[in-house]
């Protein structure tokens, strides 16, 4: 990837230098140059060693100025001409591709060093001193997004999000930060892919956390917040893992557990004995907060006839939708159901 920096910068400087420009590696092979044939060769023209040193020097016409983050020079830069011109351009683009070629690895080993810490490969008292290394603040507040793509046309999504977004972001927050925007950021994310690209995407997204230490459990839960999110709130794209609520601690029961719970709840009588016109009408019940008026007007029936059906729920049942204690049963098992209907992948 450094070779395609080179050749960028080797390329933009062709007109102004007016020269033969590039760059020789370690082993004398040309990665860049400004007579794109020359790219790849490896002739005796070119050849030299590279040394220990760092000074200017002359050879066949041409002058060179190795450069590189090592006591070892790892590349070095050749100028048509031996004349004090060629010398300063040499001085110069060695300077200007040691500091690309410094950013880019640094860069580099940024992203695979949070990557390599979301993803539990790093040992705690390695991450302190890597962190260091990379000049990487380590105790700044941050929170994980996770990108599951749920269908794309022939254009990848790899391609269309920026490198820090694809797939997985740590995403530095200032302390404090409200939820809703980071469901913000999320959101400007999904509409882009969807509305320009056609790709269709879930986001979940963690607790913000502070220290790098623990950007492990934000990962995990953003994972948590996407299957959860499949399985209780399908017609979302935006999931954040503390909007899951009592949906995160269903999803943590055994499934043993939830069918045994059912089966004590629905003693009377099965769930499956209801028929979709009943259970449309308890959710619309639920989203009005057990109001039978209010209910009733949003399904354009009578109160009477919702009365009947509340009624008939009771009978089949032997819950009561009307008082608190048993809606708030009937909802948690119609939840866990739909958790066991979906049997989702578990972290």
């Amino acid at each position: 990837m450094s070779n395609r920096l080179f050749q960028g910068v080797v390329h933009q400087m062709r007109d102004t230098i007016g020269r033969v420009i590039g760059v020789i590696d370690e082993n004398s092979t040309i990665v860049a140059c400004s007579e794109l044939s020359r790219i790849g060769t490896n002739s005796d023209f070119f050849t030299i060693e590279l040394g220990d040193s760092h000074d200017v020097f002359i050879r066949d016409g041409y002058t060179y100025k190795p450069f590189g983050v090592h006591v070892k020079p790892d590349y070095a830069v050749f100028i048509e001409g031996t004349d004090d011109q060629a010398a300063k351009y040499a001085s110069i683009l060695a300077i200007s591709l040691s500091s690309i070629k410094q950013y880019y690895d640094e860069k580099y080993d940024r992203n695979n060093f949070v990557k390599n810490i979301i993803l539990d490969n790093v040992l705690p008292g390695d991450i302190t001193l890597k962190a260091r290394e990379l000049h990487f603040n380590a105790d700044i507040s941050r929170v994980v997004f996770l990108i599951s793509i749920v269908s794309a046309n022939e254009v990848s999504a790899y391609d269309v999000i920026p490198v820090s977004y694809t797939h997985l972001r740590a995403h530095e927050t200032k302390a404090g930060i409200d939820n809703k925007d980071l469901e913000k950021l999320a959101r400007s994310i999904s509409d882009t892919l969807s509305g320009e690209f056609f790709t269709k995407v879930n986001v979940g997204i963690g607790t913000p956390v502070t220290g790098i230490k623990d950007l492990a459990r934000s990962f995990k839960e953003a994972q948590i917040a996407i299957e959860v999110g499949k399985v209780f709130d399908t017609d979302k794209t935006i999931v954040s893992y503390d909007n899951l609520g009592i949906a995160r601690l269903i999803y943590h029961l055994p499934t043993t557990l939830c069918e045994t719970f059912l089966k004590e709840v629905f003693k009377k009588g099965s769930i499956e004995s209801l028929d979709h016109e009943t259970l449309f009408t308890i959710q619309r019940f639920f989203e009005n907060n057990l109001n039978v008026s209010e209910t009733s007007r949003k399904l354009f029936v009578h109160r009477n006839t919702l009365v009947y059906r509340l009624d008939k729920i009771k009978k089949l049942t032997g819950l009561d939708l009307r008082e608190f204690d048993h809606a708030i049963i009937f909802k948690i098992a119609l939840m866990v159901k739909k958790y066991l209907a979906a049997d989702p992948v578990k972290f």
